[in-house]
């Protein structure tokens, strides 16, 4: 008996296998690079001399293209290591129950009106009823809005808790967030379920009421606030930017009063506010973590961390349990600093009209950068070891226990707990020390995450990537144009500013990771500056086009085929990439749409706004999305129109480039049918094609500019601007 459970506890937890497709693909790949190295030949050879028509544009398009050739080779480093990893779940079996480890969860939350407290509690009820011990479990909410409606919302949920964590386990329930379980389609068993069901979301309808009135009112009822001592925290001196540290115990997973309604006991739930002065700087949602870290290690100092964002609910109930495969696999989980799950919605359109599910980057890109050994910690749906984030260097002897035996403080009571813990959630908690430097989240770049997982593997820690067929986690993706273009935007700085700091991958983690890991993460760093050869390559040929100057080869002409090659071979690859993933041939369309309109507006102010803040002009700011929209706007993305929304200065350019393609090909197009010019046909067939591309991709923004007549539409304004300028850009003499 000993020897077979010695043999069993050997067998390793999970194992990792190449995807199928990575062979194929180099061959597709190489090919490619040999007709983008044709392309750079023809473009260095047949440059027109000095004097000549156009010389200027062809130096351009040659570096256009060749910052395109660059940036694919950089694509290609994560899909020549594209692999996927398999947790075998059911070997952790009753021998390694008592060896579980505690859980520590945080959800970070900001803004009550911006991020609505009832969807914070169906995060955190969603993961509070985790199919995991209890007595294991400690759920922590950081309000970095130190808002009492917050607060309240949480009290709210603790005691529905108690009714909807029976009802889970009862009949088995997915997902565990009340909001999404009870919108979603259900099947009848038997009366029993169906009578249990109608008086869960009969509780559940009547919380929501309560915590929605409360936010409607911006108060909190009287006879709630006598009932628990925490409200004493708010006065009229507490405000967002300026309060004392906050930490309240909710739910005491450790006294045995802290029970369900089956008389079973529940997991700890805690709140916290950090404190914030104006005068000191509270570095973003990167301090509200550090915060946590510290706090949590007063309380429950459970050795697995995960963070949630407070709109990504948990949709896997045994997703603790799939990551502790690798965690406590004998062989490589010591190895293992973090797990990062993809990042996914739940309200992603048929056809993904935003492009909104990043199922190619899931799938393939985080796939092959995890293949490395250093996946991207993207912030959110990551599961980290306790002692990675506080700053611990792997080394070769280390062997990972993760100290099942680890009690919570079980020595204080709760108002001793939550008075030791304010003083870790206070501004000087962190003077004089190594927080934001080389503990806990790094401080100093606007994506905090990134430089974070960076720095931990070049610790020497390895960092795995898991898409399981179960989505683990689901969040509320954007539904209007404006918000996909301000988070993009936002992204898109803070990465390039990475690339700017001293922790660019190609310095940073010379010698500490692999090269393939240090370009997958260049993918993303170099978003902003791949803006500008997109941007000349949709307006520079249109120009030239109106000209009748030709910057392509010859259909007749040798060098037709690499142009004709790389275009037909990648294009087809996309596809294939995409269909492999799931999802429509239209979806890839849409794609290819978004791709055009972020490259020329959020990744072109992203890259201005990084240059402004590199030379002192301006400073970081960090900038939330919306989780809530009108009913109108809500019912146009689920019909897949596109939300063009406010006059803002991105929707100009995205009108104005549009125009403009518009206006070339119909200009080229004239001059063929009216004045019989078919033989200029063969000399710019090419740039004709590329001018129908551009004018199919922006169907959708000549219908918000002349067709539409919602509130969705490009406004008049726009209109008027953008035609004005576009008419002006068809003026401007060739060189």
């Amino acid at each position: 008996m000993g020897k077979e459970g010695g043999e069993e506890d050997a067998l390793p937890l999970f194992e990792t296998n190449e995807a199928r497709f990575v062979g194929a693909y180099k061959v597709l790949a190489f090919t490619v690079f040999v007709g983008i190295c044709l392309i750079w030949v023809y473009r260095l050879t047949h440059m027109p001399r000095a004097g000549e028509q156009g010389r200027w544009a062809w130096i351009g398009m040659f570096m256009a293209e060749l910052c395109f050739g660059l940036y694919w080779i950089l694509t290609q480093s994560c899909r020549f290591k594209v692999v996927y990893h398999y947790p075998f779940k059911e070997r952790l079996s009753y021998r390694y129950e008592k060896k579980l480890p505690n859980v520590d969860i945080f959800v970070c939350t900001a803004d009550p009106w911006m991020e609505p407290p009832t969807l914070v509690i169906n995060t955190i009820l969603s993961v509070i009823s985790y199919n995991y011990p209890p007595e294991k479990l400690s759920v922590y909410l950081s309000d970095d809005g130190g808002s009492e409606l917050t607060f309240y919302a949480l009290i709210e949920a603790s005691n529905f808790s108690k009714h909807w964590i029976p009802f889970c386990k009862k009949f088995n329930i997915k997902p565990r967030s009340p909001g999404a379980y009870f919108a979603q389609q259900i099947d009848v068993p038997n009366i029993t379920y169906a009578q249990e069901w109608l008086a869960m979301k009969n509780l559940y309808e009547e919380m929501e009421n309560r915590i929605s009135s409360a936010v409607k009112m911006g108060t909190i009822p009287k006879e709630t606030r006598d009932q628990h001592k925490g409200f004493s925290e708010w006065n009229s001196k507490v405000t967002k930017e300026d309060h004392q540290s906050i930490v309240q115990i909710i739910i005491n997973g450790v006294d045995k009063n802290a029970m369900d309604i089956d008389g079973q006991q529940l997991p700890t739930l805690v709140y916290m506010a950090r404190e914030k002065r104006p005068q000191c700087p509270h570095n973003f949602k990167a301090g509200a973590m550090n915060a946590l870290i510290r706090v949590s290690s007063k309380i429950s100092n459970a050795p697995i961390i995960l963070n949630l964002d407070c709109d990504m609910y948990a949709n896997d109930v045994d997703t603790i349990r799939e990551i502790l495969c690798f965690f406590m696999d004998k062989k490589r989980g010591h190895e293992i600093s973090f797990v990062q799950f993809p990042q996914q919605y739940n309200n992603i359109t048929k056809n993904d009209i935003y492009a909104g599910s990043y199922s190619v980057t899931n799938n393939v890109e985080l796939a092959g950068i995890g293949g490395y050994g250093a996946a991207l910690y993207c912030g959110t749906g990551c599961f980290h070891r306790r002692e990675s984030l506080w700053g611990k260097v792997y080394s070769k002897d280390y062997r990972g226990e993760l100290n099942p035996e680890a009690k919570k403080n079980t020595d204080k009571t709760v108002n001793e707990l939550e008075e030791l813990s304010k003083v870790l959630a206070n501004c000087s908690a962190e003077k004089d020390t190594q927080w934001g430097k080389n503990m806990g989240m790094i401080y100093g770049c606007p994506v905090e995450d990134i430089v974070t997982g960076l720095t931990i593997q070049c610790r020497g820690w390895k960092s795995l990537y898991y898409n399981p067929d179960r989505k683990a986690f689901l969040g509320v993706g954007p539904t209007t144009l404006d918000t996909v273009l301000l988070q993009h935007k936002r992204w898109s700085e803070g990465m390039f500013q990475i690339f700017f700091s001293k922790y660019c991958p190609f310095i940073y983690g010379q010698g500490k990771i692999k090269f393939g890991a240090q370009m997958g993460y260049c993918i993303y760093l170099l978003w902003a500056p791949i803006s500008f050869p997109t941007l000349y390559y949709v307006i520079v040929p249109s120009l030239y086009l109106l000209h009748g100057i030709s910057l392509f080869p010859q259909v007749k002409s040798i060098w037709f085929l690499p142009f004709a090659y790389v275009f037909v071979a990648r294009n087809v690859g996309s596809i294939a990439e995409a269909l492999s993933c799931g999802v429509t041939l239209k979806a890839w369309w849409n794609w290819q749409r978004m791709w055009v309109i972020q490259r020329t507006t959020s990744f072109f102010f992203g890259f201005i706004d990084t240059i402004s803040r590199q030379l002192g002009l301006s400073e970081t700011t960090f900038v939330l999305t919306t989780k809530v929209g009108t009913e109108d706007v809500l019912k146009r993305y689920r019909q897949e129109v596109i939300e063009f929304g406010s006059p803002t200065i991105m929707l100009t350019i995205i009108a104005t480039l549009a125009l403009l393609n518009l206006f070339s090909l119909i200009g080229e197009i004239r001059k063929i049918v009216l004045d019989f010019e078919f033989k200029v046909l063969d000399q710019l067939i090419m740039q004709v094609i590329l001018e129908l591309l551009l004018v199919l991709i922006n169907i959708p923004v000549y219908q918000g500019l002349f067709i539409r007549n919602d509130e969705g539409r490009i406004p008049s304004s726009v209109l008027f601007k953008s035609i004005v300028l576009a008419s002006l850009a068809c003026l401007i003499p060739i060189i």
